[in-house]
């Protein structure tokens, strides 16, 4: 029970890697509110909500619409108490060769995956602040924001940033004892990869379900990884296990990426 009695808001955790972390906080004690675009919780987060009717709520939220996030952040807290942890993992995909990348494209993926981010967590430090919780903020990166890929150059950019931010925050918030860190998973398999390996289809004129094929078996220890696996990193450095690391990001990504 390492995370018990904490209160974590997880953002784009309807599915794949943000409603494993979910399953495995609530498995180690935390109660959940999860964020997400959906209207209505999907059919695998109603059953595990049904399952924890206590200590897991669904309430829509558009992190992109900034001047709607301290209201969706007070009403968690008037539910569960003050925030503990923040999972904050609401992202999106594209891609596109370099002179034919868009401003839609910039704009879709900047609003989400940098502003969304920064907001979501400046008010979500801002709570922890005012209510003095030596809380921990754990940002999803990508091994993407680490290099430039040159179908993937607003992506890329999209998880630099991340990185860099991460590291700001965690400076800014060492004096309150709140710890900001984050993961930086590899090829993942969750639904998201379906969408992803249809847009490398389309650029790179292969069958769909080879580039999925060909970067699992680039990973050192050649598959893909789970949502499962990103879980346990997300349980650790929410937990005490963690206390003296910060302004870090993790690395679960079978060894595509040497620190």
């Amino acid at each position: 029970m390492k995370l018990h009695n904490k209160h974590a808001i997880l953002t784009g955790a309807a599915g794949g890697i943000g409603l494993a972390v979910a399953k495995a906080y609530v498995r180690e004690g935390a109660v959940c509110t999860i964020l997400d675009v959906n209207e209505c919780a999907p059919i695998e987060l109603q059953n595990l909500m049904d399952l924890h009717p206590k200590s897991i709520a669904y309430r829509r939220a558009d992190v992109t619409q900034v001047a709607e996030i301290p209201a969706v952040i007070e009403q968690a807290q008037t539910q569960f108490g003050n925030v503990d942890i923040l999972f904050n993992n609401a992202a999106v995909f594209d891609l596109a060769p370099l002179l034919e990348a868009d401003e839609a494209s910039y704009d879709k993926l900047f609003n989400v995956n940098v502003k969304g981010l920064f907001f979501m967590m400046q008010t979500v430090l801002a709570s922890m602040v005012k209510n003095k919780t030596k809380g921990a903020v754990i940002n999803m990166c990508s091994q993407a924001g680490r290099r430039g890929e040159a179908l993937v150059a607003h992506y890329c950019a999209t998880k630099a940033a991340v990185y860099s931010y991460t590291q700001s925050a965690a400076l800014a918030m060492a004096p309150h004892h709140i710890r900001v860190n984050g993961i930086a998973p590899g090829v993942i398999d969750t639904p998201m990869w379906s969408r992803v390996d249809s847009l490398f289809a389309a650029a790179e004129n292969l069958p769909l379900g080879e580039k999925k094929r060909q970067v699992g078996l680039a990973v050192p220890l050649g598959y893909m990884g789970s949502p499962e696996d990103i879980a346990g990193a997300a349980v650790f450095l929410a937990s005490d296990d963690a206390s003296y690391i910060t302004a870090q990001t993790l690395n679960v990504d079978g060894g595509s990426v040497m620190s």
